[in-house]
């Protein structure tokens, strides 16, 4: 890690606002960066690095959005998906954004930070010790919706950002996703008037990447039909979509409280990890 400490110190630097930033959270073992300032508000990303990781490498990277409706919610939430994706090489991150209970904000956004946590990320490649051509985005509810709008959706990009810097992922990992916002789907009230823009669902194309989708099959938000109508619609246009459902499982069903579950979609998020040539297939044992 002392390699890094240059790096550290020139991130941590928040540029000058009115009024006091918010200071980062206190997640042990990471690194906390700044990757947007908007107004009084400055956003964090906080970095898990694997062990011995030099600037001068060329990991691959994942960016996590926590769940929460669009209304609250903490990164901590893939903290520990963090930790054991650093345990096997990747540079590991969970990413805060605007939400509405802390800043007002729309589900808009939302994605619009989200977008701008990947821009980040790749602009950065060189000194994060990354590969900008293999950078994950994963989520759990609303932050699987922020994730999937990265990898689909078009527009919605910050003002005054490098746009010529891509802010689409390169793979998906999401977690009971809210991907449908039309007008049978979640969250439309809200996104009525823009859904068709802001819909994962309803931008899937051919360049959208490579997803894994983990789905309980007694949902209450987000049916399971949803979740095999976006793997159909996904293979129509000839891209990936592995969707791995769980009987009987609610929203939410996939966190590190619940070990019995949070360890089998790991594993597989690992496994499909392995298939893309993101980590280094494991000869035996468990998830850490």
């Amino acid at each position: 890690m002392r390699s890094f400490l240059p790096l550290i110190l020139l991130f941590v630097i928040v540029p000058m606002t009115i009024g006091a930033p918010s200071p980062p959270l206190k997640i042990a073992g990471t690194t906390a960066v700044v990757y947007k300032t908007v107004g009084e508000t400055t956003l964090f990303l906080y970095v898990f690095d694997p062990k011995d990781h030099q600037q001068s490498d060329e990991r691959p990277a994942v960016v996590f959005f926590f769940g929460g409706g669009w209304n609250g919610g903490t990164p901590t939430q893939f903290e520990h998906h963090c930790r054991h994706l650093a345990s096997r090489g990747m540079v590991a991150i969970v990413a805060d954004y605007r939400v509405k209970s802390r800043h007002g904000t729309t589900p808009k956004e939302c994605v619009m930070d989200g977008k701008s946590a990947i821009r980040w990320v790749r602009s950065n490649a060189t000194k994060l010790g990354i590969d900008p051509n293999r950078i994950a985005a994963g989520g759990g509810s609303a932050g699987g919706h922020v994730a999937a709008a990265t990898g689909t959706v078009m527009g919605l990009e910050q003002r005054g950002e490098d746009i010529r810097i891509s802010s689409q992922p390169n793979a998906l990992l999401l977690f009971n996703p809210v991907y449908d916002n039309g007008p049978s789907g979640y969250g439309h009230s809200r996104v009525k008037d823009v859904y068709p823009q802001i819909s994962p669902m309803h931008n899937i194309k051919k360049d959208t990447p490579p997803t894994i989708v983990f789905f309980g099959t007694k949902d209450s938000l987000v049916p399971v039909t949803t979740a095999k109508d976006y793997k159909r619609r996904m293979e129509t246009v000839g891209r990936r979509c592995d969707l791995h459902l769980y009987d009987g499982q609610p929203h939410g069903f996939f966190n590190y409280g619940n070990q019995k579950y949070y360890l089998d979609t790991v594993e597989k998020m690992d496994k499909f990890l392995v298939s893309l040539n993101y980590l280094k297939a494991k000869e035996s044992g468990t998830c850490d």
